[in-house]
Parts: structure tokens; C-alpha cells; sequence
């Protein structure tokens, strides 16, 4: 079973959350991992593309939306398509996908924006059930 990480942000600003995204897939991929960031919208998997290029400076996180050849980048993302690799996982839906479960690590990260507070508590019941192990970290209280 995976272990999931719900990482808590203190603030409703969307940005912050998926600037927390790029940060996160950043360093798992830093530390040798394959990163998937599964959305909910082609214009959020668009967002993020651009953001992954601009987040930070001095940071690069070689990475493409929903590529043919996923085998050749270690981060990928999108919306209703199934990476190759079952390394590390952060989902941006409301829902965990179909095929959550065969990843060692699951990522989270919900803000204080009532409806993603709402999927979030939805999730965590859901990944309980599953028996997945879970963890919370409270960011920047």
C-alpha cells in the first residue's frame, strides 16, 4: 500500500498551492525519484507545464504533459492518462485516479480554499480505507 502525504498550507492562494506542486515534484526528482502530477483540466496540466520552467530561477525539472515516451521523463503530467512508472504520485484532482494505489508515494497538498479542504477530507477517508499509510504535515503554521 502507499504511504500518502497530506501536506496542509495555511492560505487560499492557488498559487502558493502549485508553487508548493512544482517545489515538491522538484525535489523528488532531484532525489532520483519519477514524478506523475495528475490534474483534473488540460488548462491546470497547461499551468503547470509553464510553471515547472518559471518557478524558480536557478531550477530545472525536465518534465512533459502526457508524452508518448514516458519512460524518458521523470516527470510527467496530466489528466485521464496512466503513467508507465509507480514511483511517486501528487494528485490535483478530486479524486485519487483508478491507478493511485500502485504507487509507492502519494502526494496531497490542500490550502485553505473550502472545496479543496472538502475533496481533501474525501480523499484521506479514501486512502484510510484503502489501508494506505498516512501522514500530515502542516506547512508555514
Amino acid at each position: 500500500m502507499p504511504q500518502v502525504d497530506f501536506y496542509l498550507l495555511p492560505t487560499s492562494d492557488e498559487d502558493t498551492r502549485l508553487r508548493m506542486i512544482c517545489r515538491t515534484a522538484e525535489k523528488a526528482y532531484s532525489l532520483g525519484h519519477r514524478v506523475h502530477i495528475h490534474t483534473d483540466s488540460n488548462a491546470l496540466s497547461r499551468r503547470l507545464d509553464e510553471l515547472l520552467w518559471t518557478f524558480r530561477d536557478r531550477s530545472f525539472v525536465p518534465h512533459r504533459i502526457e508524452p508518448e515516451a514516458s519512460d524518458i521523463w521523470p516527470v510527467t503530467l496530466g489528466r485521464d492518462w496512466e503513467p508507465r512508472h509507480d514511483d511517486v504520485l501528487i494528485n490535483l484532482a478530486p479524486r485519487p485516479p483508478s491507478f493511485a494505489g500502485r504507487f509507492a508515494r502519494i502526494i496531497e497538498v490542500v490550502d485553505q480554499v473550502p472545496e479543496v479542504q472538502t475533496s481533501g477530507r474525501e480523499r484521506y477517508r479514501a486512502y484510510r480505507e484503502l489501508g494506505c499509510t498516512l501522514n500530515h504535515h502542516s506547512i508555514g503554521r
